[in-house]
């Protein structure tokens, strides 16, 4: 197992959270990993993106320069890293907020609108993230799902722990998408 991930979005859109989350799967599973949020000065509203690195090997650096993944959950955001992925590499775009198509047609794209699904379930209401985090999984299979729950009982905070079952059914979203 080799992932060098990276997730690019705008600040408020959960990047760093989803990273997170992804770092910490792959702890759970024994994993080498590491994690590196990068975002603008703006916070709020400014670009961000976050490098997570799985491998069953030791990671020479946490940077991603050249992702096997992208997560793109805004069009800058695909603009800037589309062409830094690895030929063979998934790209996974949030297609509610990227008005783009990739023309490249050595990677596979997934399009999800995430942000769209979120509008229709109250329980998923902030989850588009999570909901790419799902597409994401179910394209690589890096992890089962009791996995990426035990991520999330460790990284969520005890209140806000009545959103698990949230980000669970967000995980589930994601990963049954067939768009």
């Amino acid at each position: 197992m080799n992932y060098d991930i990276l997730l690019a979005g705008f600040g408020g859109q959960g990047i760093l959270f989803a990273g997170k989350i992804l770092a910490y799967s792959g702890l759970m599973d024994s994993k080498e990993v590491s994690w590196l949020p990068s975002y603008g000065p703006e916070m709020r509203g400014g670009t961000c993106n976050c490098s997570v690195c799985i491998s069953d090997e030791p990671i020479g650096s946490p940077l991603v320069v050249n992702p096997n993944v992208l997560v793109a959950m805004n069009t800058p955001s695909l603009e800037k890293f589309i062409g830094t992925v690895q030929p063979g590499g998934t790209v996974i775009v949030d297609s509610s907020m990227v008005d783009i198509k990739v023309e490249r047609t050595d990677v596979k794209v997934c399009y999800v609108p995430a942000t769209e699904l979120t509008s229709t379930d109250p329980q998923l209401k902030g989850g588009a993230n999570i909901i790419l985090m799902g597409k994401l999984i179910a394209e690589t299979g890096m992890f089962t799902t009791d996995t990426i729950k035990a991520a999330f009982e460790k990284v969520v905070p005890a209140k806000r722990a009545h959103l698990i079952d949230n980000n669970l059914k967000a995980i589930k979203t994601g990963m049954e998408y067939n768009g």
